[in-house]
């Protein structure tokens, strides 16, 4: 596995070595820290295990990369199956919430004998739609959108999809919070659990609900920031740091940008080396490393050559800020 630094200064290849080396860079840098994947998405740090996982979507692959050692395996495969997104569960350490196609699941780490446990399938007049992205609120609702049919490259079914909320007693009839989606993408609360963002990609924006924890109700909308006509990609997925600042990846646009929801700022942005960058989460026994997830689905070959670690998994240090933990699906 090669591993890649890039110094954010000259947006530029540093060096490339074997390993993880110890390098010093003014201001952040960028480390490739897996070999690459299909379809790279849904990052999330797990501080139970020690380990960043994230998803091969249609390889249906749980990845896991090992912070302290370094490494990247294989904790759960489901062949012939899109799995997208992954949540941490409440009960247990080694099960998942996952988007498995169209069906909501429990799935386990590192059992090759365990079969994911089916909770509800949705959208069943939609049966090319599947699940893309999701995470739990603080109380463990399951918030997890879909996607609509896409057939090839800039091919989509728009306003098909839907954003969804599991609770524990309603597993089998989720409340559809959000209709008339195209692609259901990132999610992130504020820090106090009065706001939630949220971003459907092909419409450029990124929303801000007002969110009422003890219902699970939101109301509101307004756009806090959009990338129309700005060259900058469409917005994927999202996460938040402690400073209330929104993190955004950037699909097409091969970057990761911090924006101020509170007035619209874009504070920095961030290039990556990979034109199809899709999520990102904070991870770490600090939650101060930036991870980025990439994509190469739909790389021409020459595309390819000029951005080799495109699908691999990225690590940020240097950002000066850090993020919040991931809370953990109970349903």
């Amino acid at each position: 596995m090669l591993t890649m630094w890039f110094s954010l200064a000259t947006v530029s290849l540093a060096c490339l070595v074997q390993g993880i080396m110890s390098t010093e860079f003014d201001g952040p840098s960028i480390i490739q820290v897996s070999d690459p994947v299909t379809m790279g998405e849904s990052p999330v740090w797990d501080r139970r295990l020690g380990k960043l996982l994230f998803v091969d979507i249609h390889k249906g692959r749980v990845m896991a990369y090992d912070f302290e050692k370094k490494t990247t395996d294989i904790a759960a495969e489901f062949p012939g199956h899109d799995l997208t997104p992954i949540i941490l569960y409440k009960n247990s350490p080694n099960v998942l919430v996952a988007g498995l196609g169209r069906n909501l699941a429990k799935i386990a780490l590192y059992n090759k004998l365990a079969d994911p446990e089916i909770l509800h399938t949705v959208q069943h007049d939609k049966p090319k739609n599947r699940f893309n992205d999701g995470k739990a609120d603080s109380r463990g609702r399951v918030w997890i959108g879909t996607i609509g049919d896409e057939p090839s490259r800039g091919k989509l079914d728009l306003n098909a999809a839907a954003l969804f909320k599991f609770t524990k007693g309603n597993v089998t009839n989720p409340t559809v919070m959000i209709p008339k989606v195209s692609v259901s993408n990132g999610i992130a609360w504020n820090q106090d659990g009065t706001e939630l963002y949220y971003i459907d990609t092909p419409s450029e924006e990124i929303v801000k609900y007002d969110y009422y924890s003890e219902s699970g109700n939101i109301a509101n909308k307004t756009v806090v920031f959009s990338t129309k006509g700005k060259g900058l990609g469409y917005p994927d997925g999202m996460t938040i740091d402690e400073d209330g600042n929104l993190w955004v990846a950037l699909y097409a646009g091969g970057s990761v940008i911090q924006i101020n929801p509170s007035n619209g700022t874009l504070i920095r942005r961030i290039p990556i080396p990979a034109q199809f960058t899709t999520s990102v989460a904070w991870g770490g026994p600090n939650l101060d490393v930036l991870f980025v997830t990439t994509a190469r689905r739909y790389l021409t070959p020459e595309e390819l050559q000029g951005q080799p670690g495109a699908g691999s998994l990225y690590a940020i240090t240097g950002l000066g800020t850090r993020g919040l933990p991931d809370f953990e699906a109970d349903v």
